[in-house]
């Protein structure tokens, strides 16, 4: 596709519709709006640009297609992949500003909002309701409209599943600048192809949410974490599905390595109560009353003792404690991010009857190239995140152990049923993986699906296929 290379007309027309303190052109845009939170690919844009409301969307977009000229949604820009990025220059529709919430309907136990919410400003609008918005993605300063784009997951899918499933409408403007409505916020619906499903987890390439209706539940009033240290990785990982399937429901079931709580206390500056074991599960449950919570506990604790083969049970139940361990499993990513010069992720799903082999892999992988490879996970559902750190190697040293060791994990991931990424999507960074795993008929039946919705491709191309 032969992209329009924007001029002074185009930045006139876009002054038109946007406050010019909203538009910024070529050589003023920062650093930061050239790249995504890994930093693993760069590019600039055109022009950038922070819409209002969604008709100025529609205008945007209408001018964008009619010229060919490429358009990149962001939110927070918290991505791992790339897809924020724009690659082929063009227009940054920068949505951040596009931040109201619209409509609480405790009838319908429904939130529409902007995409430019925060996931963190979700919670705590919501919870002092009594009401509950469930997805817990590891950046709470995400965007609800990124979360859609990913279809972002997060420590309490074992129990409450992903974004998708507390999306119950959608309102998108198409490559052509139309505002379409797909869902409402009906419970069921079985009306033709279910387009909102479609839309979410497309990381803007098939249209761009300009609101959204969440699904809201009753608050749980009761929550309890359990860090449960066992001898190994494997004995801690092989008591996982006996977890979710001993009559409890966890809310997360979350993995951790001792070296990965020694990276969060060197970079939180705190010591972490019982964090001296080698491995550990880390628990958790909430419920509508205290005899609900003691029954799990109860059973788990048991079990995991008594059967599995852990050390102990540690309750954490105090609000302090509980921000001590939750903080700390929070700040992984940024705590290996701070231990090196660069990092990259893997960010595969599995069956959670691999997951040991897995890790025993990428132990012998770290070996074999001779590069740090830190991980961690959620063990409930099988999402692992694995990191290569560049410390002090050379840039060619880098890219040529990044290339091997990642075509290796996704090998080995493919041979195991496993997907290419549990939660972070794939954007420009993990395509030639995706290409790998579904093949060219699958690739083709998406193409498809992108010329239906965007025939010029000018949303976010180069990304996902």
């Amino acid at each position: 596709m032969n992209y329009k290379i924007m001029d002074n007309d185009d930045f006139v027309f876009l002054k038109s519709i946007v406050k010019e303190e909203n538009i910024i052109l070529r050589d003023d845009i920062e650093e930061d709006f050239s790249h995504d939170e890994l930093q693993t690919v760069y590019a600039y844009p055109e022009v950038h640009i922070y819409p209002t409301d969604k008709k100025q969307i529609q205008e945007i977009i209408k001018y964008a297609n009619k010229y060919k000229i490429p358009v990149t949604t962001r939110g927070s820009g918290t991505g791992l992949v790339g897809a924020c990025v724009p690659i082929k220059g063009g227009i940054l529709l920068d949505l951040s500003k596009m931040n109201q919430f619209i409509e609480l309907d405790k009838i319908n136990m429904t939130l529409r909002l902007e995409p430019g919410v925060l996931v963190m400003d979700i919670y705590e609008y919501v919870e002092k309701e009594g009401l509950f918005y469930a997805p817990d993605p590891g950046e709470k300063s995400a965007t609800i409209g990124g979360n859609i784009a990913t279809n972002a997951g997060g420590m309490r899918a074992v129990k409450y599943g992903v974004t998708r499933d507390w999306i119950r409408g959608l309102e998108v403007v198409l490559a052509n600048g139309e505002l379409v409505k797909f869902g409402g916020k009906v419970v069921k619906n079985s009306s033709g192809y279910d387009l909102k499903d479609l839309i979410i987890g497309s990381e803007g390439s098939l249209g761009i949410v300009v609101e959204a209706t969440l699904k809201l539940i009753p608050l749980p009033r009761m929550t309890v974490s359990l860090l449960i240290p066992f001898e190994n990785k494997e004995k801690a990982i092989a008591a996982v599905p006996e977890v979710i399937t001993h009559h409890t429901l966890p809310t997360a079931v979350e993995f951790l390595e001792n070296d990965a709580l020694k990276f969060s206390e060197s970079y939180l500056g705190k010591k972490i109560p019982n964090a001296d074991y080698p491995a550990y599960l880390l628990i958790s449950y909430d419920g509508s009353t205290q005899d609900e919570i003691d029954y799990n506990v109860d059973i788990i604790s048991k079990l995991c003792v008594d059967d599995l083969g852990a050390i102990d049970v540690y309750l954490v139940d105090t609000e302090e404690r509980k921000q001590s361990v939750w903080s700390a499993r929070g700040a992984f990513l940024e705590a290996i991010k701070a231990s090196t010069t660069m990092i990259d992720e893997c960010d595969v799903v599995l069956p959670r009857s691999q997951i040991t082999q897995y890790l025993d892999f990428t132990r012998n992988l770290s070996e074999e190239l001779d590069i740090r490879i830190p991980y961690f996970g959620h063990a409930g559902d099988g999402n692992l995140h694995i990191y290569f750190c560049k410390d002090n190697l050379s840039d060619i040293e880098w890219e040529e152990k990044l290339k091997i060791g990642f075509d290796k994990l996704y090998t080995k991931a493919f041979e195991f049923s496993g997907m290419v990424s549990g939660e972070h999507g794939i954007g420009y960074a993990k395509k030639e993986y995706l290409r790998k795993q579904l093949g060219e008929k699958q690739i083709q039946l998406m193409k498809g699906i992108k010329a239906v919705f965007d025939p010029n491709n000018i949303l976010n191309p180069e990304k996902v296929i």
